[in-house]
């Protein structure tokens, strides 16, 4: 298990359930350095002060909020600190619904939720309750930068957390697509190509097929 990136407790009416919480998924890509082409020499990005044309230490770094044309407001850790977040340390269940009320697009990134010793009676009872009715929770919680909306559900004895996009996060698609009209016999064609194609969803049987063929590459240049 990868360490927890983040610590505290779920809150439910009276309940209040200590957890952490873990990344669900990592990334898979084949990563690339970047390279002096005669020297294979790899390249380092400087941080740059353009004004005193010199490289700025990682300790004199602060973040800024640009609100118009270099223009800047610094906030510090202590600022962000004091921020009235009472989801910094608890994830706070704000609802139950139907999972599927929420529309596909707002699912951004998966997390374990798991028990600390204290919080296995609770966690394992928010399950039950949760697959007896049916129901997901919905919830905020502030994780790093941003208090983020997401959705807990039940998979089997584990709780996961699923970060969702705020619907002003979510872009308009436009102007919609015109849709012609069908005849029947076009429909029926299509509806049996869709048969012949329907099983059950199996991930074990994709692979990523560029990855695989850039590694063969990778391996026979070593």
């Amino acid at each position: 298990m990868p360490r927890a990136i983040w610590k505290g407790v779920i809150s439910f009416g009276m309940v209040s359930i200590p957890i952490r919480l873990f990344p669900a998924t990592e990334s898979k890509d084949v990563g690339f350095r970047q390279l002096r082409r005669d020297t294979n020499t790899r390249v380092r990005m400087l941080r740059w002060d353009p004004v005193e044309e010199q490289e700025v230490p990682y300790d004199e770094i602060v973040k800024g909020y640009e609100y118009a044309k270099d223009r800047y407001v610094v906030l510090d850790d202590e600022d962000l600190e004091k921020l009235p977040l009472p989801t910094k340390h608890t994830i706070e269940l704000t609802a139950f619904v139907e999972e599927a009320e929420i529309d596909p697009v707002h699912y951004e990134k998966s997390y374990y939720l798991s028990p600390e010793d204290a919080g296995i009676k609770p966690y394992s009872l928010l399950i039950r309750a949760m697959q007896a009715k049916g129901l997901i929770a919905i919830a905020k919680v502030a994780i790093r930068t941003k208090e983020r909306l997401c959705a807990l559900r039940a998979r089997g004895d584990q709780l996961i957390l699923e970060t969702l996009y705020y619907p002003d996060e979510i872009r308009d698609p436009g102007e919609s697509v015109a849709v012609d009209e069908v005849s029947e016999e076009e429909m029926e064609m299509a509806r049996a190509l869709i048969e012949m194609l329907e099983e059950p969803f199996d991930p074990e049987k994709y692979k990523d097929q560029y990855r695989e063929a850039l590694m063969t590459i990778i391996n026979a240049k070593l």
